[in-house]
């Protein structure tokens, strides 16, 4: 897949070719080593170096400098098939049919996450922002989608939509723009798939529900009464509205509400949506956790609790995903190289692409899990 990613080089001019120092580079990261320095070393075991070889197909295996000055020079966008093809060949092989949170309907969290950061290390792509004692910060970050359910323990990564200034725009990059694109890019990737796209109270205004339903998706926003005192005024207005609760085992109370077809907002044009709460009361009688959203979806007493359990999903886009990434082994924010035009944000694609293989080994094969179970660390397979 990664041999599809078109040259950028002329071959008869280089020394290494471009699938050596991309699959050399994916190594490192799959192999979790801390740096292209401990890669190098780990490359020094002539068995580990004969891996590399055989496992990702390198011949020649390239220096760092090569390597980020190529990486550097490749267009992020050009790793996008590999995560559609990836996709699709779980989908297909119905690896993700237990994925659907209804039927026929994938459930993609959608959250922003820095995974740059300095007061020094920069480059013209960066996000800045002035602080009250005159330094300048400088940042990478990302808008990242991730398919998820609330019973699996895995997570599919998206191609994500780099959160990035661009040439000549005056106006910086911010997570709601990149959002817009992500969508219409996932759309156009998967022009069929049932969706659903789930986030925080940033997308759960008119212009990004409208956003999102014009990509043909279904959503799952989490809708903060403070945010939204029109709507939650519409909704005290009634005498009544449909509820539904139950006590577990636990002696746990859960409360349920919903209204649909109530307005969003007091504006003359605004979009109609369905309203849900949950509130969970421990057997003292306290509440431990309260939130609500609105949706496209008519929410009824049969469906209630699927959505609910959603919308708490959500969570795994930062602890399953972001977290993993940057605590447990994967080392998102090491600065492996920053470069001049992508290679910060190709070496976290590279890092995720890691990521993503593991969570497809972890779902779909018995051998590696296996492994896992014997060796623990994926730096010991």
């Amino acid at each position: 897949m990664l041999k599809a990613i078109p040259e950028t080089r002329d071959k008869n001019k280089s020394t290494y070719s471009q699938h050596d120092i991309v699959m050399s580079a994916f190594a490192c990261m799959y192999f979790q080593d801390p740096s292209f320095l401990a890669f190098q070393q780990r490359l020094e075991n002539k068995l580990k170096s004969s891996n590399l070889k055989t496992l990702f197909e390198v011949k020649d295996i390239p220096k760092d400098t090569q390597l980020r000055d190529v990486l550097d020079k490749i267009p992020t966008e050009n790793f996008s098939d590999v995560f559609s093809h990836m996709f699709e060949q779980l989908r297909r092989h119905h690896h993700l049919k237990e994925f659907e949170v209804i039927p026929g309907i994938y459930l993609c969290s959608v959250d922003g996450s820095q995974y740059h950061s300095s007061k020094k290390v920069s480059c013209e792509h960066c996000l800045t922002k002035q602080h009250q004692n005159g330094v300048t910060s400088y940042s990478h970050s990302v808008l990242q989608g991730a398919i998820m359910h609330p019973s699996q323990r895995q997570v599919i990564p998206m191609m994500p939509e780099i959160i990035r200034n661009e040439d000549g725009t005056k106006k910086q990059d911010c997570e709601l723009n990149a959002t817009k694109r992500f969508l219409s890019q996932l759309r156009e990737r998967h022009p069929k798939l049932g969706l659903m796209i789930c986030g925080d109270g940033l997308f759960s205004h008119q212009p990004m529900i409208e956003e999102t339903l014009k990509q043909a998706m279904h959503y799952l926003y989490v809708a903060k009464p403070d945010d939204h005192t029109y709507m939650m005024e519409w909704i005290s207005a009634y005498k009544e509205i449909p509820s539904y609760q139950y006590k577990d085992d636990k002696e746990r109370t859960h409360n349920y509400r919903w209204q649909n077809k109530i307005p969003l907002n007091g504006k003359e044009n605004t979009v109609e949506v369905n309203w849900l709460e949950y509130q969970l009361t421990n057997s003292q009688g306290k509440i431990t956790f309260q939130n609500s959203w609105v949706t496209d979806v008519n929410v009824t007493r049969d469906n209630i609790k699927t959505l609910v359990n959603a919308g708490r999903c959500r969570w795994k886009i930062e602890n399953e995903c972001f977290n993993t990434l940057k605590n447990q082994g994967y080392h998102l924010t090491h600065n492996y190289g920053h470069g001049k035009d992508y290679l910060s944000d190709n070496m976290y694609i590279l890092t995720l692409l890691a990521f993503y293989f593991h969570q497809i080994f972890e779902l779909t094969d018995k051998k590696y899990q296996a492994c896992r179970v014997t060796y623990g660390s994926k730096r010991q397979l």
